[in-house]
C-alpha cells in the first residue's frame, strides 16, 4: 500500500456507476435516466449561450436559481441550497453535521454511495436492514446518529415509506435526517413542506431524473436556514457552474413540461408492470422511474441479466444476499419498453450466469 494515501481512502471500495455502453443501439435501462429530452427552454439556453460569458465566474450562491426553486416549493431562498448534483450535498452533510468518530445511518439496501462517503470522511456507519419485503423497519430504541440518510422512494427497491415515519424519525432524533428525494416527482407524496417546519430535516432533490438533466449535475437541498447556512460555509467557492445555473433555471420554470414527462413515464411504468406480472414476474410497488423485479422461479436474476444484455437490453443486476434475486429496470420510452418485453419473452439460453457482468453497487 502506498503510505502517502490516507488509510481510509486506500482501503475503501469506490462507488460503482452504472455501465455506459458505447453502442447507441443498446436499449439502456440501467441508470435511471429520463428517456425524454429536457424542457424546450433548455435548448434555447444552449442555443443562445455566449462563449465569452464563460470567462466569468458563476454566481457563487446561485441567487436567481434558488429564488426560482423557492417559488416552486413555497419557501424563501434562505431555505434552498444548490449543489453539484445532490451527491455533493450528501457529502457536505457528512462534513457539516457528523463529528469526528461519529456515524451515519441509512437503510440497507439503499443508495450505495452513503457508505463510500462515510469512508472518505473517515466516519463510521450504522446501517439498518430493510425488512424481508424491503419495507422500512421500525427504528430501534436508542438508535440515534448525527446524520441519517433516508432515500424515499428508495433505490434500488423503488418503494416509498410513509412520510409520517420520516417525520417521526426526525422528531425523535437529535441528529440531522437527510431525506433523499431523488425520485419524489414520480411518487404519490413529497415531504418538502416539512423541511422548514423541522430544524433537523433536510430534503434533497436532483435535476437528473424527472427534469431529464443527468448530464449537467445539479441538485438542491431544502431545509431550515441554519442547516442551509452550514452547507454554504463549507462548499467550494463556485460549486455550480454558470451554464448549469442557466439550464437549471430554464428547466424549473417550466413545471408544466415537468409534469408532462412525469405523467408519460408513470403511464409507461403502469403498462410495463402489468406486462411483467402477466409473465410471472414479481414487481414491487414502484414510486420511481424504475422497477424492482423478481424473475419467476424457473430463472435467476443473473441469468436474465446476462441473456437480456446479450440481446442488447441493459438493465441493472446487483449480486448479494439481499439483492441478488432481483433486477432494476429503468422506465424508458414506449418503444424501448416494448423491446424489453420482447426480450423478456425469449427463452433463456443455457448457462448464462457465468457470463453475467454484474454491477457491484446499488446506486443510480
Amino acid at each position: 500500500m502506498n503510505t502517502r494515501i490516507r488509510p481510509n481512502v486506500a482501503r475503501l471500495t469506490a462507488y460503482t456507476p452504472g455501465e455506459q455502453p458505447d453502442d447507441p443501439q443498446v436499449v439502456k435501462l440501467n441508470t435511471n435516466e429520463n428517456p425524454y429530452p429536457p424542457a424546450p427552454a433548455v435548448q434555447e439556453v444552449l442555443r443562445t449561450v455566449q462563449a465569452a460569458d464563460l470567462r466569468l465566474y458563476p454566481d457563487p450562491v446561485c441567487r436567481e436559481l434558488r429564488t426560482a426553486i423557492a417559488e416552486v416549493h413555497g419557501c424563501t431562498p434562505d431555505h434552498v441550497f444548490c449543489g453539484n448534483g445532490s451527491d455533493e450535498i450528501l457529502s457536505l452533510c457528512i462534513r457539516a453535521f457528523c463529528p469526528n468518530r461519529g456515524r451515519i445511518g441509512y437503510f440497507e439496501p439503499s443508495y450505495s454511495l452513503y457508505p463510500v462517503l462515510a469512508a472518505v470522511a473517515d466516519v463510521g456507519v450504522a446501517p439498518l436492514p430493510l425488512a424481508e419485503d424491503f419495507t422500512c423497519p421500525p427504528i430501534p430504541p436508542r438508535y440515534d446518529v448525527p446524520v441519517f440518510f433516508w432515500t424515499n422512494p428508495n433505490a434500488p427497491t423503488s418503494m416509498a415509506a410513509p412520510l409520517e415515519d420520516v417525520a417521526a424519525l426526525a422528531d425523535g432524533s437529535e441528529g440531522v435526517v437527510v431525506l433523499d428525494e431523488a425520485y419524489a416527482d414520480f411518487a404519490a407524496a413529497q415531504a418538502e413542506a416539512w423541511a422548514w417546519e423541522r430544524p433537523n430535516l433536510l430534503v434533497t432533490r436532483t435535476f437528473s431524473k424527472s427534469y431529464a438533466l443527468a448530464g449537467i449535475r445539479l441538485g438542491y437541498a431544502l431545509g431550515h436556514p441554519d442547516l442551509i447556512a452550514a452547507l454554504f460555509k463549507i462548499k467550494d467557492a463556485y460549486n455550480v457552474d454558470r451554464l448549469t445555473q442557466q439550464i437549471g433555471l430554464a428547466a424549473i420554470t417550466d413545471q408544466a413540461y415537468l409534469q408532462s414527462l412525469v405523467s408519460r413515464i408513470k403511464a409507461t411504468r403502469a403498462r410495463t408492470v402489468e406486462a411483467l406480472q402477466q409473465r410471472g414476474y414479481g414487481v414491487a410497488l414502484s414510486q420511481t422511474n424504475f422497477l424492482w423485479i423478481k424473475p419467476p422461479a424457473d430463472c435467476t436474476a443473473a441469468d436474465c441479466f446476462a441473456a437480456w444484455r446479450a440481446q442488447g437490453v441493459l438493465v441493472r443486476y446487483f449480486p448479494g444476499e439481499r439483492t441478488g434475486h432481483h433486477l432494476r429496470v429503468t422506465i424508458g420510452t414506449d418503444a424501448q419498453m416494448a423491446r424489453f418485453i420482447e426480450v423478456v419473452d425469449l427463452p433463456l439460453p443455457k448457462a448464462t450466469t457465468q457470463h453475467a457482468k454484474a454491477d457491484n453497487g446499488t446506486g443510480c
